[in-house]
């Protein structure tokens, strides 16, 4: 799994490259799909029945599962890329959040760029606890650990992270908060993708017209960070990072070890 996943980063840097004020995010989702494909993979998000996208785009109030379009980006936007690649019947899948700059609105950047750190870093805490988890569920306890030491924030309930292989979702859930089970047991072999969706005010979320598209049902931004993650009997390897993680798991003292 550690060809698409490299091919997922590639797609997630490209998308992020072409992030400027006025792209369209179709014009992301291009960029990654011809990443993608340089590196001998193709887009697994078109494997899903009625998707027809390399990318999902969400802009500011849409969670998850946006529809790239001929929508402009604008200023202080808060735009998240997820993505997906396929190779050798293998997948990989990751996310991240990016906020366009705007001069004209420095509180309202701040707010949406605390909102995205907050929930990546919620995802190297999460990450972090894998390496050491006993349960799967461990996971979550230390991602909505982090995010309420950080302020007043709400953590999506509705959607989890997954496990993924051969299918890009696959059993079991990785859940982003505090749940009573343990879950499975962590080791090696376990690969899972962990991904917080975190907003800035309620929970509560709606799917627009299009069927795909998971807004908040008051309007406020959301963020959504994801890396796939496997477990093998040397330690933990980040496979949808260029350094296996290396750089976002050094704070916790933590060494990814590549898989042999």
């Amino acid at each position: 799994m550690v060809a698409p996943g490299l091919a997922t980063a590639a797609s997630l840097k490209a998308a992020r490259a072409a992030m400027v004020i006025g792209a369209t995010t179709l014009e992301l989702d291009a960029a990654a799909e011809a990443a993608i494909a340089l590196l001998g993979g193709k887009p697994n998000f078109k494997l899903e029945q009625g998707y027809h996208h390399t990318v999902c785009a969400s802009v500011n109030d849409d969670v998850v599962h946006g529809i790239p379009s001929a929508r402009r980006l604008g200023a202080g936007d808060i735009v998240s890329i997820d993505s997906g690649a396929i190779i050798e019947g293998w997948n990989g899948d990751a996310a991240f959040s990016f906020v366009l700059p705007d001069e004209s609105r420095p509180e309202l950047v701040a707010e949406r760029q605390k909102l995205s750190d907050v929930t990546e870093q919620s995802l190297w805490h999460g990450i972090a606890r894998l390496h050491t988890a006993r349960h799967l569920n461990e996971v979550g306890d230390a991602i909505e650990d982090y995010i309420e030491s950080q302020g007043t924030y709400g953590i999506l309930t509705d959607y989890v992270g997954h496990g993924i292989g051969r299918s890009m979702h696959e059993a079991p859930p990785v859940f982003n908060y505090r749940v009573r089970q343990k879950g499975p047991d962590v080791k090696p072999g376990l690969v899972v993708a962990i991904e917080p969706m975190v907003v800035l005010g309620s929970i509560d979320t709606y799917t627009r017209d299009d069927d795909w598209t998971v807004a908040t049902s008051d309007g406020k931004a959301a963020a959504h960070w994801e890396h796939s993650v496997a477990v093998h009997k040397d330690g933990i390897w980040v496979l949808t990072a260029e350094d296996g993680g290396a750089s976002g798991l050094a704070q916790f003292g933590i060494v990814p070890v590549p898989i042999p």
